[in-house]
């Protein structure tokens, strides 16, 4: 159903105005941070969308410091724990504690309580505990004992995992995996970006003493997410979405017969949702109060990545998931 001229710019002045802090939380995150400008997009984005976020790159290249200036920019409690072989899911989550002088048992909460949990290479610690985050994940809230409690609002696991070194490292499952709304693969930063870090952080100067100040709140990003609900995706749009997930299920569909024996298992129907939150969330970080194909395009990758199976054919064919996703972008029909 198509919106009226008057309805778009209603909304189109209001995303203007409830987005004007954009520039100012970039500009803050970069008195730190060089560079990385998308993985600092999308993990904002997957704050706005409540949609976790896995960060895959090779060591040094700024992940964790990322987030923590982030949550310092957008004043959220913030909370690392660093995943070993040796972790407990009592370590994240919390556990019973039996108190001999009273006779009773306390439930101590883990760090999983807070804003923005920062799992750090989350693929080095047993199956047992990367399940224990999954009702975290999913349902917002955690069961210690017999009692369940909520999670803090707004509550974003980001995790990392390094692609380099593998041994001693648990594959997450491919249902964890789909938890997540976005996978980022942080690249390494140009000559002039890596020269600017060199210059900025070389001497004796810590990033820790870098002053940022906070550019919202979390009852800010509330109200941006009662403001995202209002934005105007048209029924082409949506159904393009539909249309793109469908494809990595069904590549024939839309003539990529070739590309049918390279893929065992295409997206979920979560996919289908996390693209049309991403799209929203793209196209408000770009003061639009309407959905594009190109919002679509340009988070595509990134909410796909992780969804799609590749088979053996594909692997010895040397087929990446990139390449999958970038024919299906080029195949299916743009609205």
């Amino acid at each position: 159903m198509s919106v009226g001229a008057y309805d778009i710019r209603v909304i189109n002045d209001l995303v203007e105005r409830e987005s004007a802090f954009v520039e100012r939380l970039m500009t803050e995150v970069h008195k730190v941070i060089v560079g990385q400008d998308e993985m600092i997009e999308r993990v904002f984005m997957g704050l706005l969308c409540h949609g976790h976020v896995l960060l895959e790159g090779a060591p040094g290249l700024a992940k964790t410091l990322t987030v923590s200036t982030l949550a310092r920019c957008l004043h959220m409690e913030f909370k690392r724990v660093q995943f070993t072989p040796d972790l407990l899911p009592s370590d994240v989550l919390g556990t019973v504690i039996y108190n001999h002088q009273t006779g009773s048992f306390t439930n101590r909460k883990g760090p999983v309580f807070t804003n923005l949990l920062l799992a750090d290479e989350i693929n080095r610690a047993p199956a047992k505990v990367q399940s224990a985050l999954l009702e975290a994940m999913a349902e917002r809230q955690v069961t210690i004992g017999d009692t369940s409690y909520p999670l803090p609002k707004p509550f974003l696991v980001l995790a990392t995992q390094n692609p380099i070194e593998q041994e001693g490292t648990y594959t997450l499952p491919e249902a964890q995996l789909d938890r997540f709304m976005f996978k980022i693969k942080v690249g390494y930063p140009t000559a002039e970006q890596e020269l600017q870090i060199m210059q900025r952080i070389g001497g004796s100067a810590s990033t820790a003493k870098i002053e940022v100040q906070p550019v919202i709140g979390p009852d800010d990003i509330a109200k941006v997410q009662q403001t995202m609900d209002r934005m105007i995706v048209e029924q082409p749009v949506q159904k393009y979405i539909v249309d793109v997930v469908a494809a990595t299920r069904t590549p024939g569909a839309v003539g990529l017969e070739k590309l049918a024996p390279f893929i065992d298992f295409g997206a979920s129907p979560r996919a289908t949702i996390a693209l049309f939150q991403a799209a929203r969330a793209h196209a408000f970080m770009r003061h639009r109060g309407y959905v594009s194909p190109e919002d679509i395009k340009a988070v595509a990758p990134d909410i796909l990545r992780h969804r799609i199976i590749l088979s053996y054919e594909a692997e010895a064919e040397g087929k990446t998931v990139e390449e999958v996703v970038r024919a299906i972008l080029e195949h299916v029909q743009v609205p």
